[in-house]
C-alpha cells in the first residue's frame, strides 16, 4: 500500500506549529545496559501543537526512550532540554513536574481506586486542614471529563470501566497536571474503530491547546491519520525523520528494516523432510484463534507479528503452559493432547522462553545443575543424583554450544545474556527433543552472541531438529526462516515461503496494510 496522507487527515485542517521552539529536546542520548546499547546518540525534538510519530520495530529503542522521558531511566550520555534549558529527570515525579506524562497501551492506573482518585493521585486538592477535599476532587474530575466529552462518573471504581474509558481517565489525569508533553504508547491497540475516532478527536483537541504529542504505533493508517512529523528508530539509532505527509509508507518501512539480511544471517541450506508437527484450527479462549500450520523435519518456521499478536501465547499453549480451547495437534502422524509442560517434554516438544532469566533458568544455581534439570532421570541412580553424571552431561552440551564460563560450577546468573541463552538451549537439547520452540532467541544479547546462536540454530536444523522460532526482529526472521507464519491480533495473516520473504511483505501482513 502506498500512501502519503490518509484521507481522514484532510478532514482536520489544524496546522502544527513546526516553526515554534521545541518544548522538549533530547540531544545525543545514549542508554547502555550490560551487553546492549539500547539507544545510541539519538536526538529528537517535540514541538507545540505537533504530533510526532515514533516508528520502529520491536526492540528498536522506543520503550527505552519513553522510560527516559518519564524519569524511569537516566541516560548514560546526552542531555534533555525543556524550553531550551537543560533538565534532569531524576525521577518519575521530576518528569511530571516538567509537564511530561505518558498514556500506555495498558494504562498505569489503579483498579480499586475511583476515577477521581486516579486522576488526582499524588496531587489531590486539600482542605485548610490538609485533608483531601473530596468534593473539589470529584468536581474537578467531572469538569475534566466533560471537556473530553465524556460522562464517566468520577466516583465509580476504575475496574468498572472499559479500556477506552480508562484511556480517557489517563488523558484527564494528564490535563489535571497541566502536562505539556503527552506520550501515547500504542494507545489504540485494544480499541474499536469508533473508540479510535473518539481518541483522535481528543488528540486533535490537545494539539489545538498547544500540547506536544509523541505518538507510538505500529499501524501505518493511524500514523498517517493523526501524526504530523515522524522519527524512525532502528537498532537504537534515529535513522530518519521528516514530515509524514511528504513521505511514502514504503520509504518508512525501508528505514525501519533497511539492512542486507543475507549478509548478516547466512543460512545453511537444509533438505526439508516430512511433517513432524501439524496444528489444525488451534484456538485459545482469549489470545489466538484458528491457527493452522505444518512444521517439517529440519525446518525453521518463523513466527512474526507485532506486540499483542499472540505469538508467545501460541508457543506457550503448544508447550502446555496454557490450555487451548479447541484444535488438534499431530506429532509424527499421531494425534496427541498436551495438558502440561511435562506432557510436552515427554512427547519431544520443548520451549525456550522469551524471559530466560525469569522462566528459563534458576539464576543462583550452578550451570551444570541448570543444564541437567529436565534430565534428572539420566543423571540419577536409585533415586540419587550423581554429580559426575550431571557434570558429564552438562560438559557435553557446553562444549557443543561453545559456552564461555570459568567453570560449570559457577552460578548461571553470572554469565552474559548470550551464554545464559546457550544454557537454556543446552538443557533442552539434552532431552533429545523432536521440536524446539525458540521465543525471541536472541533478545538482549550482543551481536557476537547473536551470530553464535544463529549459527547453532542452523546446525540443529541441518541435524533434523524441527524448529519454531518466534521473533520480533525482521532481519532474524527473514535470515533464518524457511517459512514464516505471520500473526495479527491473534489470527493468522498468512504463511510465506522463503522466496516470498521481504521486510515489506511481512510488515504489511502484520499491520493489516496489505
Amino acid at each position: 500500500m502506498k500512501r502519503t496522507m490518509h484521507a481522514a487527515t484532510q478532514k482536520h485542517e489544524t496546522s502544527p506549529m513546526p516553526d515554534a521552539p521545541a518544548i522538549l529536546e533530547m540531544r545525543g542520548i545514549s542508554q547502555i545496559f550490560p551487553g546492549v546499547k539500547a539507544l545510541d546518540n539519538v536526538s529528537i525534538a517535540l514541538h507545540p501543537g505537533t504530533v510526532t510519530a515514533l516508528i520502529g520495530e520491536n526492540g528498536a529503542g522506543k520503550s527505552t526512550l519513553v522510560k527516559i522521558l518519564t524519569g524511569i531511566y537516566r541516560p548514560n550520555e546526552g542531555e534533555i532540554l525543556v524550553d531550551g534549558r537543560p533538565t534532569s529527570f531524576a525521577s518519575a515525579q521530576a518528569a511530571i513536574d516538567a509537564g511530561v506524562t505518558a498514556i500506555h497501551q495498558e494504562t498505569v492506573l489503579f483498579d480499586e481506586l475511583t476515577v477521581a482518585e486516579n486522576i488526582f493521585l499524588g496531587h489531590a486538592p486539600r482542605t485548610r486542614l490538609r485533608t483531601i477535599d473530596w468534593q473539589a476532587m470529584n468536581g474537578r474530575s467531572k469538569t475534566l471529563l466533560t471537556a473530553l466529552e465524556s460522562n464517566i462518573d468520577p466516583t465509580i471504581r476504575l475496574k468498572d470501566l472499559s479500556i477506552a474509558q480508562r484511556h480517557l481517565v489517563a488523558i484527564a489525569r494528564a490535563l489535571s497536571i497541566e502536562a505539556r508533553i503527552v506520550i501515547m504508547d500504542e494507545p489504540t491497540a485494544a480499541l474499536s474503530r469508533k473508540e479510535i475516532d473518539d481518541l483522535f478527536r481528543i488528540v486533535r483537541g490537545l494539539k489545538d491547546q498547544g500540547k506536544a504529542i509523541l505518538f507510538i504505533s505500529h499501524k501505518f493508517d493511524e500514523l498517517y491519520e493523526i501524526a504530523d512529523d515522524f522519527v524512525v528508530f532502528r537498532d537504537g539509532r534515529a535513522v530518519g525523520q521528516g514530515r509524514l505527509k511528504d513521505t511514502p509508507q514504503d520509504e518508512i518501512v525501508r528505514m525501519m528494516v533497511g539492512r542486507d539480511v543475507e549478509n548478516v544471517f547466512p543460512k545453511i541450506d537444509v533438505a526439508i523432510g516430512g511433517p513432524v508437527l501439524e496444528i489444525r484450527n488451534y484456538s485459545h479462549r482469549t489470545e489466538f484463534r484458528d491457527i493452522s500450520f505444518t512444521l517439517r523435519k529440519g525446518e525453521i518456521l518463523g513466527v512474526y507479528g507485532l506486540i499483542g499478536a499472540g505469538r508467545s501465547e501460541l508457543s506457550q499453549s503448544l508447550f502446555g503452559i496454557t490450555k487451548p480451547l479447541s484444535g488438534t495437534m499431530m506429532l509424527e502422524g499421531r494425534e496427541i493432547t498436551i495438558h502440561s509442560p511435562q506432557d510436552a517434554i515427554r512427547a519431544g516438544i520443548v520451549y525456550v522462553p522469551e524471559e530466560r532469566g525469569r522462566h528459563g533458568l534458576a539464576l543462583p544455581m550452578p550451570i551444570f545443575q541448570n543444564m541437567t534439570l529436565p534430565s534428572l532421570a539420566r543423571t540419577s541412580r536409585h533415586g540419587f543424583l550423581r554429580a559426575a553424571n550431571e557434570f558429564a552431561l552438562a560438559r557435553k552440551y557446553a562444549e557443543r554450544l561453545d559456552l564461555r564460563a570459568a567453570a560449570l560450577s559457577v552460578p548461571v546468573g553470572t554469565l552474559s545474556g548470550g551464554n545464559q541463552q546457550k544454557v537454556v538451549i543446552g538443557k533442552w537439547l539434552a532431552t533429545a527433543p523432536k521440536v524446539i520452540i525458540l521465543d525471541e532467541p536472541t533478545k538482549g544479547i550482543d551481536i557476537g552472541s547473536k551470530a553464535a546462536v544463529h549459527g547453532f540454530i542452523s546446525e540443529l536444523a541441518a541435524e533434523g531438529l524441527s524448529i519454531i522460532m518466534v521473533s520480533s526482529e525482521l532481519p532474524e526472521i527473514i535470515g533464518m526462516s524457511d517459512r514464516v507464519l505471520v500473526m495479527k491480533e491473534g489470527l493468522s495473516a498468512g504463511i510465506f515461503e522463503r522466496a516470498e520473504l521481504s521486510p515489506e511483505s511481512l510488515v504489511r501482513a502484520a499491520t493489516g496494510n496489505a
